[in-house]
């Protein structure tokens, strides 16, 4: 795994140890599954808020927040199925730039 994505990978599970602890949380497929829908729901709102297109007021730093969160949630998915996420989108976004070579 690419080593930033590594180190990231390590700070959200370190987060995720505290958190299923602090608040005795079983991480299984629905908290994985579930955790990561929630957050593209909030990062969708914050999106929209700061677009004028939502209720109440958005800022560059809540949509920052939100997206900060799902990646988060995305690493925790991925390394729990021990997809290497760097490997896995080079495998399939690169393979598009490939077939552009042709």
């Amino acid at each position: 795994m690419d080593e930033r994505l590594s180190d990231l990978t390590d700070l959200a599970r370190r987060i995720s140890d505290l958190y299923a602890e602090r608040f005795d949380v079983e991480r299984d497929a629905t908290w994985y599954l579930g955790k990561m829908s929630e957050e593209l729901g909030e990062v969708t709102s914050a999106y929209l808020k700061l677009a004028g297109q939502g209720r109440g007021a958005g800022s560059r730093a809540d949509l920052e927040n939100e997206v900060a969160d799902l990646l988060g949630f995305v690493l925790l998915f991925a390394d729990w199925q021990g997809i290497d996420p760097g490997k896995a989108l080079q495998r399939k976004w690169g393979s598009y730039l490939e077939a552009e070579k042709v």
